[in-house]
């Protein structure tokens, strides 16, 4: 790790902060100090303290407490969101540049009906027809996720299935399967490594967006977007749960964020000769 802060120090402080994070995260129920559902109306908005780091919410629930338990359910959701897309799009996009003709036309124009749509608009239209929950938010991202990794994936995979050691493995009858698992997706492994940071760190605000509006995680259950949404009602009695709650948000999608910029200039050989 020294060795690579001395390298790589930008690499190196993404990965401690993300990290960081989802150590947090995963350590929540041990980590918090107090029961993120536990109210009390005698500390009901009050401000940071010894007993409360954080202050309180307008229930008297730990805003810290919230915070913790808020960064398991967006990465849960993300992470879930940005590895549904990944798994489809990348499959799809990896079928549509390895068999061509009317496979990569009728793959491609269904993606671009996709991408016709916005973003949230899209994302807000699949949570009305299932319902606002987690899971629905996790499968809402990952369909307006999908066809931006079968775009990604496709590029870079038509030059590689032009590749000799691709069209060997064709000659000696190596199966599609395996020409597609063995030969072209591990090359791809760096393009996917430094989209999916991009994208989870995109997907962690679409998460709280869909949740600050009411679509995505429900109360009672803590989620950093909908902490956000309940904080903006008493921020002139006490802001401090709004403030948190957007400081975390921008924290966790900051330093996904950071981390795909750092992977990107590390992994890209074109950055490399630049330098």
């Amino acid at each position: 790790m020294i060795a690579l802060a001395r390298r790589q120090p930008l690499l190196a402080a993404a990965a401690a902060l993300v990290v960081l994070q989802l150590g947090l995260a995963l350590l929540a129920p041990w980590v918090a100090p107090h029961d993120p559902m536990a109210q009390s109306i005698v500390q009901r908005l009050k401000g940071p303290s010894g007993a409360h780091w954080l202050g309180t919410d307008q229930f008297g629930r730990d805003t810290l407490s919230r915070i913790l338990h808020g960064y398991r359910g967006s990465l849960l959701v993300s992470g879930s969101a940005v590895t549904i897309a990944l798994l489809l799009g990348g499959a799809l996009g990896l079928v549509a540049a390895y068999y061509r003709g009317w496979t990569e036309r009728i793959v491609m124009r269904a993606m671009d009906i996709l991408f016709a749509f916005p973003l949230m608009l899209l994302a807000i239209g699949v949570i009305a027809i299932l319902g606002p929950q987690a899971w629905t938010t996790a499968i809402a991202i990952a369909v307006v996720y999908t066809p931006i990794f079968a775009r990604l994936l496709r590029g870079p995979a038509l030059v590689i299935v032009e590749s000799d050691y691709v069209v060997g493995a064709k000659a000696v009858g190596a199966s599609d399967a395996r020409i597609l698992l063995r030969h072209i997706l591990p090359n791809l492994a760096s393009v996917i490594l430094v989209q999916a940071s991009l994208l989870l760190s995109a997907a962690i605000l679409v998460e709280a967006s869909l949740s600050f509006l009411g679509l995505g995680t429900q109360p009672p259950q803590p989620s950093l977007g909908l902490m956000l949404s309940e904080g903006r009602n008493f921020l002139l009695l006490s802001p401090w749960s709004a403030i948190f709650a957007g400081f975390a948000i921008l924290l966790m999608s900051f330093g996904f964020n950071l981390l795909g910029d750092a992977l990107r200039d590390t992994l890209d050989p074109r950055l490399k000769a630049a330098s």
